[in-house]
């Protein structure tokens, strides 16, 4: 071998081993805290984890059963000085004791380059920013009041077309019980009966009475008849939920779809990545979905994730700031969302390859009239909490007065933060 090639071989070596170095020192092993644990929330997180990984990151993933759990681990975790390098929360509120606390990266230069201001709804970026710097990466959005039902369990109840009114959802109901089906597939956890709350209020008070409620915390529109009729309504679906609905998961009321032993689910679009996993993907032929009726807005929720701060320094880390841009990568982006079933957070992407649920989404989302912030959005963890508590407890208790919901629910939303 001549002294040349030698040199060359060598040089290669070195540049090589240099450039390994530099991978490792940009971007070490992520621990990455999230709640994606059913079939299709695990099919749409790896999506994240392998494209992280193709561009020289080290995914560790770090997977906790409920997003209260999930957040509450995160939150000790970052409070307690040992941070994972990214952690899952829901978009809004919940992260604000750790901006407080400076206990978050800002995201901001990542945001600049990668444009999200213009790209993302003018609420998702104002929800993931504070004061204006970004302290969150939102990664996409959820439809919090869809209605998932099968087909074929529609059919056979002698159902052919989707409830387009309240009268018309209880009339269905109606035939699905006394058919032997379970009409409605429960989730009995106080997150997923406030999340079926939020649907009826939308979908029977309206969008001005939805916003009057928990975006201005309108005492007068608390106390309006609407109100007490949305109330009402949320009340009757009692009676078409059974026995073994209390403590539920929303997972498991989605497999009762799936499987044929219950007529509908309302549910944030979430459970359609456990459609697609199954093969039933929502918009074929055997399962449908539809907007809870009244049909005045989508509300929006999502998933963000926050990356805890590294030492000293206000700005991420190489490995963070990869982490935040793989996940906003446009083909990234379509990607998940084909295995999670939300729709993409930005809107300059090409959405084509997507199902005709996510495409009513995606349309919905294009009109700002039609973009209806979560409750999440506006009110603090705590707030939330107190609400959903009021929610569980009226709903839980079969002979409970509408009215007297309505004062612990107007006192949860006007006391709190």
């Amino acid at each position: 071998m001549s002294t040349l090639l030698k040199r060359a071989l060598l040089g290669c070596a070195v540049a090589s081993l240099c450039a390994g170095s530099a991978m490792a020192q940009a971007a070490p092993p992520t621990e990455v805290i999230h709640w994606w644990t059913s079939g299709g929330e695990a099919a749409a997180v790896k999506v994240f984890a392998e494209r992280f990984d193709a561009a020289g990151g080290q995914w560790v993933d770090n997977a906790v059963a409920g997003g209260d759990a999930a957040r509450a681990a995160a939150i000790n975790r970052i409070v307690g000085g040992n941070p994972p390098g990214a952690s899952q929360f829901n978009t809004g509120r919940q992260f604000d004791d750790l901006v407080g606390q400076g206990l978050l990266a800002d995201m901001s230069s990542v945001a600049t380059e990668g444009k999200w201001a213009e790209v993302m709804p003018a609420a998702v970026v104002e929800a993931a920013s504070r004061e204006g710097k970004f302290y969150a990466v939102p990664v996409n959005i959820h439809g919090q009041n869809w209605m998932f039902y099968n087909k074929d369990v529609f059919a056979k109840a002698g159902i052919t077309e989707e409830p387009a009114s309240f009268d018309a959802l209880f009339a269905d109901l109606d035939t699905l019980k006394a058919a032997g089906v379970t009409p409605i597939a429960w989730g009995g956890q106080s997150w997923q009966e406030a999340l079926v709350f939020d649907a009826v209020l939308l979908g029977q008070g309206g969008k001005d009475l939805f916003l009057k409620v928990y975006r201005d915390r309108d005492e007068a529109a608390l106390a309006s008849p609407e109100f007490l009729k949305v109330a009402e309504t949320f009340g009757r679906l009692r009676d078409y939920v059974d026995a073994g609905a209390p403590g539920r998961a929303w997972n498991d009321a989605t497999s009762m779809v799936i499987s044929g032993q219950a007529g509908l689910q309302i549910m944030g679009d979430w459970a359609k990545g456990d459609f697609i996993k199954a093969g039933m993907a929502p918009g074929g032929d055997k399962a449908g979905c539809a907007l809870v009726p009244g049909g005045q807005g989508y509300v929006m929720g999502g998933d963000v994730f926050v990356f805890p701060k590294s030492g000293d320094a206000t700005a991420p880390t190489a490995a963070q700031a990869l982490l935040a841009r793989t996940m906003l990568d446009p083909v990234t982006q379509v990607e998940f969302s084909q295995k999670k079933g939300s729709i993409p957070v930005r809107t300059d992407v090409d959405t084509s390859a997507l199902d005709p649920c996510a495409q009513k989404g995606i349309a919905l989302v294009r009109d700002p009239a039609m973009q209806i912030p979560s409750i999440n959005f506006f009110a603090s963890a705590d707030t939330v909490g107190a609400i959903r508590d009021a929610v569980t407890d009226y709903f839980s208790t079969k002979d409970a007065d509408a009215q007297s919901f309505v004062d612990a629910f107007t006192d949860a939303v006007t006391s709190g933060t």
